[in-house]
């Protein structure tokens, strides 16, 4: 059966829908040895032969999913054009090519899901499912309540104002502390921007949940294989997005159906 191009380099874990149109505009993909320029174009993955870079694509079928703890100092891209290390260097002994799902910046630290499941990879980012990514924030200062509220509602980053989210104190110290930050977007250095808006730097982050799944005692720049009941649990994070509750009718739409059941 035949599909678009970008689809099928997306399935088969190479990278994402969006990168994978930029790929064929650059003239990087052929298919039985003619190159494609045309993101309308189409092919049969299971009779084609798609390249990428003059590399045959497999077909993925031994699907792979994994979580690594990633450190700070390391880029979450396949490549980098500045010869800055990426988290590809830290997955080595697996057969099959893995891809980050979504990022963590430069510093940021922790819990980032690595697959070559594009459909599963998308379940995890796209914004209709709203799944809540968790972090352990430090920052400079001890933000006051009021200030925390106003994280909470949603400050303006990038003259776009962010969605509500959750913020706790974990611990106070002399000169800074630790808060607990959950929220269902995923913004380019949202949560530096975030508390920035408010007058407090953020000095680490790490992030210690994705979903259903934690980071618990994994090490610093080590990766584990998810379980089964990781992976399931996901799918069922797919199944049943987030639903948004149902708005309380208006006060006379009350009055009038109490006395319609009086009379």
């Amino acid at each position: 059966m035949k599909e678009r191009l970008q689809k099928i380099l997306a399935r088969a874990g190479i990278t994402s829908r969006r990168k994978a149109e930029e790929m064929i505009l650059e003239g990087r993909v052929s298919v039985n040895g003619a190159v494609v320029l045309e993101l309308g174009s189409k092919a049969d993955a299971g009779h084609d032969v798609i390249e990428l870079d003059g590399m045959a694509i497999g077909s993925a079928e031994n699907k792979m999913y994994l979580m690594l703890n990633k450190p700070p100092g390391f880029i979450t891209s396949v490549e980098d054009p500045q010869g800055r290390p990426t988290v590809m260097t830290l997955v080595t002994g697996i057969a099959e090519r893995v891809v980050p799902v979504g990022r963590l910046d430069y510093e940021t630290e922790g819990l980032l899901v690595m697959t070559n499941d594009g459909d599963f990879s998308q379940m995890l980012q796209h914004p209709r499912f709203e799944i809540e990514r968790c972090y352990r924030v430090k920052v400079k200062g001890v933000p006051a309540r009021i200030v925390l509220d106003k994280v909470r509602a949603g400050v303006f980053i990038d003259n776009v104002k962010t969605n509500r989210c959750k913020v706790k104190v974990v611990s106070k110290l002399d000169k800074n502390s630790w808060l607990e930050v959950r929220l269902k977007e995923g913004r380019n250095r949202q949560i530096r921007k975030m508390f920035e808006a408010v007058g407090h730097e953020t000095i680490r982050i790490i992030r210690t949940g994705f979903g259903p799944l934690e980071l618990g005692a994994l090490p610093v720049g080590a990766y584990r294989f998810l379980n089964k009941i990781e992976i399931e649990a996901i799918r069922t994070f797919a199944k049943t997005p987030a639903q948004k509750p149902a708005k309380k009718p208006h006060p006379k739409l009350i009055r009038k159906t109490y006395r319609s059941m009086v009379t």
